[in-house]
């Protein structure tokens, strides 16, 4: 499996040994991402969150076995981060991530008040998707993981990513169809093959993305 950043494992292996700059290298280089991530789905307590995930790769250090690439691992350690997360703020009850989402779990003000932007709209339909099924979506279409890559962050078997994709996306399309202002991002849809719900899903991001 290629590494994005070929230096990346280097600089990780120094900085478990050690060299702190090297873990401000790999800070630096990852922030916004794991950002991101957290950004849309623990309001309040992003900044905490993205600490513990980076220390949180220190920490697990032994599990690291080089078999995926640093980002990878990254991702793996920020979603269990955010699923220890909720746990943590869970009174009574197990969770069930393939069927809670985000508006369930952590509602907040801008769950409920209406939305008059492309990317709000965007933003609510996946807060109302279970939660394994939202990190599918932004990690493939928002970061560009591979398959394997997604196998390894979401815990599942490599032929198990295409059909949560496709429910993911599945999932998507629906909840903009129930939003009267959200059906115009529907547009690019042509049919309910993969191929089309790929292309869809990849059209909407660049269309949607900050200039």
């Amino acid at each position: 499996m290629n590494e994005p950043n070929p230096d990346d494992r280097a600089l990780y292996e120094a900085w478990r040994s050690g060299d702190k700059r090297a873990g401000e290298v790999l800070f630096e280089r990852y922030f916004d991402a794991i950002y991101r991530f957290f950004e849309s789905k623990a309001k309040g307590d992003v900044g905490d969150l993205v600490q513990r995930t980076f220390l949180g790769t220190i920490e697990a250090r032994d599990r690291f076995r080089g078999a995926s690439s640093f980002r990878t691992f990254l991702y793996a350690i920020a979603r269990n981060e955010l699923y220890g997360f909720y746990r943590s703020r869970r009174r009574e009850g197990a969770l069930d991530f393939g069927v809670s989402s985000v508006a369930d779990l952590a509602p907040g003000p801008s769950t409920f008040v209406r939305r008059r932007s492309e990317r709000e709209r965007l933003v609510a339909a996946l807060e109302s998707m279970p939660v394994d099924l939202q990190l599918a979506i932004e990690l493939r279409y928002w970061e560009g993981l591979s398959g394997p890559d997604l196998a390894v962050v979401l815990e599942i078997a490599e032929g198990t990513v295409r059909s949560r994709l496709r429910r993911a996306l599945e999932a998507l399309r629906d909840a903009l169809a129930t939003d009267e202002d959200g059906r115009g991002l529907l547009a690019p849809l042509s049919g309910g093959s993969e191929e089309d719900l790929d292309g869809w899903a990849s059209r909407l991001h660049a269309r949607l993305r900050p200039d």
